[in-house]
């Protein structure tokens, strides 16, 4: 079965849906089969990995009956050089503003937050990994996404206000874990977005990691214009820019550690770039 993270943020503008397409992209190129899914009304992941916007089945459909999960999985184009040996492709389920309608008729719906977790069953046995982009928001859409995960993963912009922020997110996991997914576990939260040369961040950094231990990621993402640029080119930064590129590979590494995936692990370190 597919191990399933939900990676979410308790607001927008922390690069979430960034981290989301670029660690998938750093798992497929380990041999890992991907699935994306979109669970954000405004489409942002299924725009980034270049899913044609008109693309059906989505997951508004697949929430509200209208479709099964595997006629909504999309292969997102990869406009990368060819690798060798050959990589899988990332699969999406995509979202449009459709999304939110369905939420609405989900609000009324019996076992509402049980949902997802049945569509995703259907897909499990064709993918290694699921990867579940929440919206920038703690309602009904990110419950699904939490019962229907393994594991959740947080990011969190380098703020004073961060602490706050991955609080809430905790009280939501605690919620999705009381009665509903009692196995959930919470994987950490990084620092996306980042200028760890200056004092704030650094201070943000450490007042977190005063407070969650190693729940912390060592590695941070460096905020940088070239994110925006990759992105309107439907292109992983990981091409766009290796050296940026780099922080995910860390990251990736450390998120494969924390899920017992050493042989994907030894396969990243081919991708690091020459410490030289």
């Amino acid at each position: 079965m597919a191990q399933k993270i939900a990676i979410l943020s308790q607001k927008g503008g922390t690069g979430k849906t960034t981290a989301v397409r670029t660690i998938a992209d750093v798992l497929r190129r380990t041999g890992l089969r991907v699935l994306a899914v979109d669970l954000d009304p405004q489409g942002n992941l299924s725009d980034y990995l270049d899913v044609p916007p008109d693309a059906t089945p989505t997951i508004g459909d697949v929430l509200a009956g209208r479709a099964k999960a595997p006629a909504a999985v999309h292969p997102a184009p990869d406009h990368g050089e060819p690798a060798d040996p050959p990589v899988p492709p990332i699969h999406v389920i995509p979202a449009n503003l459709s999304l939110a309608e369905s939420e609405l008729l989900l609000a009324g719906k019996m076992g509402r937050e049980l949902t997802l977790r049945k569509a995703l069953k259907t897909v499990d046995e064709d993918h290694d990994v699921v990867l579940i982009d929440c919206p920038p928001a703690l309602g009904l859409l990110t419950v699904n996404a939490l019962v229907a995960a393994d594991y959740a993963l947080l990011s969190s912009e380098a703020q004073y206000f961060a602490l706050q922020g991955v609080e809430q997110a905790l009280e939501v996991i605690e919620l999705a874990r009381d009665g509903l997914n009692p196995d959930l576990e919470w994987l950490g939260v990084f620092f996306n977005i980042a200028d760890m040369r200056t004092v704030h961040s650094r201070e943000a950094f450490d007042s977190l990691k005063e407070h969650v231990g190693d729940k912390l990621f060592d590695t941070t993402i460096r905020s940088s214009i070239a994110y925006a640029n990759s992105a309107e080119r439907a292109t992983s930064i990981l091409d766009h820019r290796p050296d940026l590129g780099a922080d995910y590979l860390h990251l990736t590494d450390e998120l494969l550690a924390r899920l017992g995936r050493p042989a994907q692990r030894r396969r990243l370190k081919a991708l690091l770039p020459d410490p030289a």
